[in-house]
């Protein structure tokens, strides 16, 4: 399965749920810590975690494997480990104190529409 393909999945297991203000950032030039980031966010924590629960069923359909899941406990900031993509997923308000995209603006921003 390609980057693209895979994305495409997150992406749109994210939008089916209902995730608000969906960002892909290609950072693979910027660090070796993966290639992109997907960044999320849900309504409230149990939103979140449903939301992290889509993305980590719809990926298994395809046979990929997460390969470390940070924060599910608290549910306000989980972190999904795909080796190549990261998919961040927040609650509204700590999304908005972490602000990874400023973080990473010199990332490119990729458009979603593109994957969905």
């Amino acid at each position: 399965m390609t980057q693209n393909e895979k994305l495409s999945v997150i992406v749109k297991a994210l939008d089916s749920k209902g995730a608000q203000d969906i960002k892909v950032i290609r950072i693979g030039d910027l660090t070796i810590v993966a290639d992109y980031f997907v960044i999320a966010n849900g309504t409230s924590t149990t939103h979140t975690r449903g939301l992290v629960d889509e993305v980590d069923f719809r990926m298994g359909e395809k046979g990929i494997n997460v390969d470390h899941i940070e924060g599910v406990d608290g549910a306000s900031w989980i972190a999904m480990d795909y080796g190549d993509i990261v998919v961040h997923v927040f609650y509204r308000d700590v999304r908005e104190q972490y602000n990874l995209e400023k973080l990473w603006s010199d990332g490119e921003t990729v458009d979603i529409q593109t994957l969905l």
